[in-house]
């Protein structure tokens, strides 16, 4: 069979979802594709997308960026999980982490046993304290992962914590130097072939016409390809997820740069806290439905840590996706493929995700209709996968003290969801996937921090006799202790590892 000459793809925007998608598509394909990326300057970016999920490592190895470097330049800091406040009730605290509760081995899960003997009727330690990450994340502190399975440091990973408007450029440096061309110029139309429909070429606002087999959307929410040239239709989740509005404002960090974002739930959403090497960015996460703008920045400016570097400034958005991300020769990726709020830090595994699917069913010149449906089956689970989880912290509550968490603790979930909390309900079970970002760690930590307690656990938890049990337990929590009690500050390690240019 000839090999095919090389398609010719357009990206349409720049930002992180263009170069990730430029970087990846140079890197990865180099004899399958040449990539044509056209931004504008006069179009800013969103910008405030500062946490990561550990995924993003992967995906930086495939590109052969050194961490170090990358890490660096995004003045980032290391990432052990989320840590939610109030969320349940008012005062309560815990920790989603990137790891396993215990050892992370064997055919049960660790949190099996725990709920055994919280059933036995044991006064139990929290299970954050049966997790090397969440005890990393209490203590401030930071080594990486051993990859010595049989050591109890190899059971937790890490992702980041950076600024995302340096991300882009330092991925457009890599990507251009692998061929990557860039064009500056705002689109002003759109060719259609007309016997086809699809996509022929975009037109500049300086009259260039630039041609493509493949044009990938990445021009944000506006979605011009995929939502204004081909007005594939959106799929709005408002009713599950009401937070349409987010106020950003960056400020001075005052207090400690933790290894760890925080999710802490207010009177009409939920503020996002994440420490940078150079300061601490701040979000309020909120439905418009049941506070005003002005309240919420006041809300927002009443709360941060330190001096604002920054005003604040209000973000608009609707929970969903396109119903199809690949139409005709057009892929959309980012915000324009669909927006989750970021509540778990998904923004960019949505990109990555996208991304990766595109990579392992580049198309040929003439596109498969089996590869369009495969893609977008793909994403469509990843979304709506994640989709749940998110309305799982909001719907898992106690809290009756304001509207919107009335709204949300009475308000109909998704058959989905429903199968799931009913399954976690009966033995603490928890449904595995073979695609999708949250492993069943993830599920089991919400499940529990959201007061979602089983009625009865996995049966195979009663084979050990009770002493046997509890004496485990307690060496296991020692242990994991000692190892993070002599790992380096957080800062320590940033400092001898990755600080940021002066």
């Amino acid at each position: 069979m000839l090999a095919q000459p090389p398609l010719d793809v357009v990206i349409v925007g720049g930002g992180t979802a263009g170069w990730m998608t430029a970087a990846a598509l140079t890197k990865l394909l180099p004899r399958a594709c040449s990539v044509h990326l056209v931004e504008s300057e006069e179009i800013g970016i969103v910008g405030v997308g500062e946490a990561t999920l550990p995924h993003l490592r992967g995906f930086n190895e495939r590109l052969g960026l050194d961490e170090a470097e990358f890490m660096a330049r995004t003045r980032a800091t290391f990432k052990l999980g989320i840590e939610f406040e109030n969320w349940a009730r008012v005062g309560d605290r815990y920790i989603h982490p990137f790891g396993t509760f215990g050892r992370g081995q064997g055919q049960v899960g660790f949190h099996q046993y725990w709920l055994r003997m919280l059933h036995d009727g044991c006064a139990v330690d929290h299970l954050d304290n049966y997790s090397v990450a969440c005890t990393m994340a209490r203590l401030g502190r930071f080594s990486l992962p051993s990859d010595d399975p049989r050591e109890i440091n190899s059971t937790f990973n890490y992702a980041y914590q950076f600024d995302a408007t340096q991300f882009a450029p330092f991925l457009r440096s890599h990507a251009e130097a692998l061929g990557a061309k860039r064009t500056e110029g705002r689109i002003v139309d759109v060719e259609l072939d007309g016997e086809t429909g699809n996509i022929r070429a975009v037109v500049l606002n300086s009259g260039q016409r630039i041609a493509g087999d493949l044009f990938v959307d990445c021009s944000g929410f506006f979605a011009l390809l995929i939502g204004k040239t081909l007005g594939e239709p959106f799929q709005e989740w408002s009713k599950w997820l009401p937070c349409d509005r987010a106020v950003a404002m960056p400020c001075r960090t005052k207090t400690s740069v933790t290894p760890y974002t925080q999710a802490i739930a207010m009177q009409s959403g939920w503020r996002w806290r994440i420490p940078l090497q150079h300061r601490t960015g701040n979000g309020y996460v909120h439905s418009s439905a049941f506070i005003d703008e002005q309240d919420a920045m006041d809300s927002l400016v009443a709360v941060v840590e330190g001096d604002r570097l920054a005003d604040p400034r209000v973000l608009r958005f609707k929970a969903g996706r396109r119903e199809r991300s690949w139409v005709r020769n057009c892929i959309a990726i980012g915000l324009s493929s669909g927006f989750l709020e970021p509540l778990e830090s998904t923004s960019i595994y949505l990109i990555q995700a996208a991304i990766t699917a595109l990579i392992e069913l580049f198309p040929e010149k003439d596109i498969a209709s089996s590869d369009r449906d495969e893609f977008n089956r793909v994403v469509d689970v990843e979304y709506d996968r994640i989709r749940d989880f998110l309305i799982l912290h909001y719907h898992a509550t106690e809290r009756s003290d304001s509207p919107f968490w009335d709204y949300v603790r009475t308000m109909e979930i998704p058959d989905s969801l429903s199968e799931k909390l009913e399954l976690f309900r009966r033995r603490g079970r928890v449904v595995k996937y073979r695609e999708g970002a949250f492993l069943e760690p993830s599920w089991v930590a919400v499940f529990l921090g959201q007061r979602i307690l089983p009625e009865g656990h996995d049966m195979r938890a009663d084979l050990p006799s009770h002493d046997a049990l509890a004496a485990g337990m307690g060496e296991l929590r020692t242990e994991i202790r000692q190892v993070v009690e002599a790992m380096p500050d957080h800062l320590g390690m940033i400092a001898r590892y990755c600080p940021m240019a002066a």
